[in-house]
């Protein structure tokens, strides 16, 4: 198993496999969109495969999918049948805005597939283009009820936004009255593509526990699971669950036991660095398995204590503003 320079177990990996997405959120990326790679800068399907055969065999037990939204890359579908093949791989999950799923979610649980994160800012139609850009939340809601149809574990994952969706924090808190869900707020973070929203952080994960305390004031702490990035909380009487996630004050590092790989190629052992090497380079310059593996080893045995130590050592741009399309959720 990869260990890093600091103790931490390294054995989760988010691999991005597309930047492209098919909303427009206003804390992913501007309206416009960004500059979108071309197919010669993304990393194959073959490529992926590769390295997170690599990466298996080295200890990684747990791939998340991420994007851009995964599912507008074309032959997604026949790559997650391949990766589902990989031994030693205990546990494929999929982060997906839920615009294009619906139709794919019985064949996501034939290849073993049991868990999902639905990217689900608002419940409210309106509100969803305001901050989407594209009027898709019934098709979203359609995936969520396939989700829960097919039995799937459902992580609602829900950006707190000040001026766009404070008012749905507690109708989002509802869905775990009846459903078997988890709802995770988080903070929001700056990877938008261009600068800051707000001179501060004023929604943080303490005041957003206070909001959902005041309407629930019986809300009880339960144990974080190994690695959690969430604080979790249950109300009594309700069937699922609650996260709040602590994005922006980064205070989950201590425990971190995932890197990250974008849709380029680059390695990326925090969030908040801005690439640590590229991964897509040293394949096409013909590295064999053995001196890709020793390189991934090198880059883990120098990572960043926290996403402050990393942020600081960035090269390219301070602070981190790229869109979080380009770098895997």
């Amino acid at each position: 198993m990869f260990i890093d320079n600091h103790g931490r177990p390294i054995n989760y990996l988010r691999l991005a496999v597309t930047d492209r997405c098919n909303l427009r959120c206003f804390y992913c990326m501007p309206e416009e969109g960004i500059d979108w790679l071309s197919r010669s800068e993304l990393l194959t399907y073959e490529e992926m495969l590769r390295i997170c055969s690599i990466l298996v065999k080295a200890g990684i037990e747990k791939i998340r999918i991420t994007g851009g939204e995964p599912f507008v890359r074309k032959d997604i579908m026949q790559f997650l049948d391949s990766l589902s093949k990989l031994k030693g791989l205990n546990q494929i999950t999929i982060t997906t805005n839920g615009v294009l799923t619906a139709p794919l979610v019985p064949e996501l649980k034939r290849l073993g597939i049991r868990s999902i994160n639905l990217s689900l800012d608002t419940l409210d139609r309106n509100r969803f283009f305001s901050i989407t850009h594209r009027d898709e939340l019934p098709r979203v809601m359609d995936t969520l009820e396939q989700l829960l149809a097919n039995g799937l574990d459902i992580k609602i994952n829900a950006v707190v936004m000040q001026g766009k969706n404070l008012e749905d924090i507690i109708p989002l808190v509802e869905l775990t009255r009846q459903l078997p869900l988890s709802v995770r707020f988080i903070e929001e973070m700056p990877f938008n593509g261009g600068a800051s929203h707000y001179a501060a952080l004023e929604w943080d994960h303490v005041r957003i526990l206070q909001a959902i305390r005041e309407n629930f004031p019986d809300i009880q702490k339960i144990p974080d699971p190994l690695f959690s990035t969430s604080y979790n909380y249950h109300i009594p009487g309700h069937q699922g669950n609650i996260g709040i996630i602590a994005a922006y004050t980064r205070s989950f590092c201590g425990t971190c036991n995932r890197i990250r790989i974008t849709p380029q190629g680059a390695l990326k052992t925090c969030l908040y660095d801005d690439g640590v090497m590229n991964i897509k380079d040293l394949m096409r310059e013909g590295l064999d398995d053995d001196q890709l593996f020793n390189a991934l080893l090198d880059a883990i045995g120098k990572r960043a204590k926290d996403g402050y130590e990393a942020e600081q050592k960035r090269i390219r741009q301070k602070p981190a503003h790229e869109s979080m399309a380009t770098i895997g959720g």
